[in-house]
């Protein structure tokens, strides 16, 4: 297999020299910690935790020694690992893994140290420095190249760890704290260094299997993000950090200090809905299906989405309506066709819900659940939905009292993640915000909404006798009578007639700015006469920022795209969904349409309708929390002053 210029073949035979060596680090180390404290108790001598002298099947891996040789107050990693299942006499199959995936990231990690220091000149300074014979005038630089080699192989081995044991992780997860052991003096003290560390963190949390998966992994990561941190003050870096590693029996790629992730997705059990299952709602799930198929045009070698290329990609939105007009079920539509098309394409794909319940009293915890809730729907070896549903509950406003310390976190986090200056929006994934109260939302992080999804529910006669047929099902004999079931559902036809009930404001307060611009100036047909209405919104409300232009301007990008992937391309992958990236590209600019004064006009309303919307409600619940808080000062000063009265 020929590999890219930039990529450098990690052989096999490389890897398994180290074999022997990574597998005595497994058995048993002495190691005395420098930085971090110690925890866990030691296991005993000759014998795991809770097993009497019964002797214990050992594994009979090649390249795993059958005998513990350490001594007792050193590390046996193996030992530990044999102990996370309550004293069965057997390795399971699942221990036998987290051991492989240990050995063998160990042993990757050496080859690229080795690889390494041949090609920085380390080596032959190792030598010369055992021989006696370094000069001192280049110590300095040998010392600087131990570091780089240390960071190099802990990154690797974190690296290979958490990529190795993606396939074996369950929805458990552990929170193990930071990483504190890590040593750059060299690279062998530095692994030994780690080692330790990862034996105390498995016996504080791996008290069962899946929690053992969970804490090496969770270990991995929290390792990653500090020697990537260390990397960054480090010199000497570049062979490691410019050079991409491949290791073709595990379809492992080492990208210098860039995680490489197993695209793994997780298994859903929700109930998925039919297009046709969700009534009225029309604009929002026309929408919610044209994103379904945009998400799939991801490109996994590219790691890149021809729509965010061409700026009609919706990265986020919200979805808001009163309770019971249907949110869940739009959710529930949008992840089941996403799932129906991944699993056509063999892709993975990961869905995840926020809630409430991440929300922790822990000062931090929160913080820490929305990153990882949103660095897993980022990865970008998967196809992602994230979904956070009653984010007026979850995040919350800042400067007022009333929200927890947790709701700010969340809030901080979602900001950054959605909108900051680290975010790249590659494509592969879109987050959903939901709320029956957006008014309760902090402005800021609603206005990184990119779209608005009105989901208002059944509105027409028809659709209220759709819905009563779709819900009441077959269990009846009950005559239809005259009506076209679902007709009124019909996507193109719905559609157009909403977005033709934008050609002019709905709010009041907006209307009222439509109504002074149109006479001012007659027609919104250029552009000039379009951005003074956009200058009088932002008159009449503050919050009408340059970030609502953008979000306007996207949507209209996205309705340039206004057509529908055929749906061939979905269930026939050759077709469109497999061919190469600038191909993809090409096929979905030939589909573009022209964007007209219409469609800038209708935008412009429906974003700056729902952001008066948002504002009235907002300011109406302002003034009855007033109002109660000044009923309840007068109750209590009329209580007050009749008890002077009695006394």
């Amino acid at each position: 297999m020929s590999l890219p210029a930039d990529q450098m073949e990690l052989r096999e035979e490389d890897v398994r020299e180290h074999y022997s060596s990574a597998a005595a680090m497994l058995q048993g180390l002495d190691h005395t910690p420098r930085i971090a404290k110690a925890e866990a108790v030691d296991l005993p001598a000759g014998r795991s935790p809770g097993i009497g002298t019964r002797p214990r099947f050992r594994s009979t891996t090649p390249g795993l020694v059958t005998r513990s040789t350490a001594r007792p107050e050193g590390v046996r990693l193996a030992e530990r690992i044999e102990a996370s299942d309550g004293g069965d006499v057997l390795i399971s199959a699942l221990q036998a893994t987290v051991m492989q995936s240990l050995r063998r990231a160990i042993s990757i990690s050496l080859a690229v140290g080795k690889t390494y220091s041949d090609q920085t000149g380390l080596s032959t300074l190792k030598r010369e420095n055992l021989e006696g014979r370094l000069p001192a005038s280049r110590s300095n630089e040998f010392s600087e190249l131990l570091t780089g080699e240390a960071l190099a192989t802990l990154y690797t081995f974190a690296n290979a760890t958490a990529f190795l044991l993606a396939s074996s992780a369950s929805e458990i997860t552990v929170e193990i704290g930071s990483v504190d052991e890590v040593l750059t003096d060299n690279a062998q003290l530095a692994l030994h260094g780690a080692l330790w560390e990862l034996d105390q963190d498995l016996a504080l949390f791996a008290s069962d299997e899946p929690r053992l998966v969970a804490t090496v992994l969770s270990f991995a990561e929290q390792l990653m993000e500090k020697v990537a941190l260390r990397a960054q003050t480090a010199g000497r870096l570049g062979p490691f950090a410019d050079m991409r590693y491949r290791v073709e029996a595990d379809d492992f790629t080492i990208a210098g200090f860039t995680p490489s992730r197993k695209g793994r997705g997780a298994a859903l059990t929700m109930t998925f809905k039919k297009p046709n299952e969700v009534v009225g709602n029309h604009i929002a799930k026309y929408q919610a299906m044209k994103l379904s198929k945009m998400v799939m045009a991801y490109d996994f070698d590219r790691k890149l989405n021809p729509f965010a290329e061409l700026g009609g990609f919706i990265f986020t939105f919200m979805g808001d309506g009163k309770p019971g007009t249907g949110k869940t079920t739009l959710i529930q539509m949008m992840a089941g066709l996403i799932n129906g098309y991944c699993q056509t394409a063999g892709y993975p794909f990961r869905y995840q819900n926020f809630s409430i319940d991440q929300i922790d009293s822990y000062q931090g915890k929160s913080g820490q659940n929305a990153k990882a809730f949103v660095t897993n729907v980022l990865d970008p070896n998967v196809i992602g939905f994230g979904t956070i549903d009653d984010i007026d509950q979850i995040a919350g406003k800042r400067g007022d009292r009333q929200s927890s310390a947790g709701q700010q976190e969340v809030t901080a986090v979602f900001m950054e993640a959605f909108s900051g200056a680290n975010t790249v929006v590659r494509g592969n994934c879109t987050f959903g915000m939901f709320s029956n109260y957006p008014e309760n939302v902090d402005d800021a992080l609603r206005q990184r909404a990119g779209a608005r999804f009105l989901v208002d529910g059944p509105q027409s006669r028809e659709d209220y006798i759709d819905i009563l047929a779709l819900l009441l099902g077959k269990g009846h004999e009950i005559p239809l009578g005259d009506h076209d079931l679902y007709a009124a559902q019909e996507i193109k036809r719905a559609v157009a007639k909403s977005f033709e009930a934008h050609s002019r404001p709905h709010e009041e307060a907006l209307l009222n700015v439509w109504d002074k611009t149109e006479k001012k100036n007659g027609r919104l047909d250029t552009i000039a006469k379009m951005g003074s209405y956009l200058k009088a919104i932002q008159e009449a409300d503050d919050r009408f920022t340059g970030r609502a232009i953008k979000n306007i301007t996207d949507a209209i990008k996205v309705r340039a795209m206004d057509f529908e992937l055929p749906e061939d391309w979905m269930e026939k992958p050759d077709l469109f969904l497999f061919k190469p990236y600038d191909e993809k590209l090409a096929m979905i600019r030939d589909l573009m349409q022209p964007i007209t004064v219409d469609m800038v006009i209708q935008e412009i309303n429906r974003y700056a309708d729902s952001e008066f919307r948002y504002a009235d409600k907002s300011d109406e619940a302002a003034i009855e929390n007033a109002v109660r808080e000044m009923g309840r000062m007068d109750e209590a000063r009329r209580r007050y002053m009749s008890g002077k009265v009695d006394e």
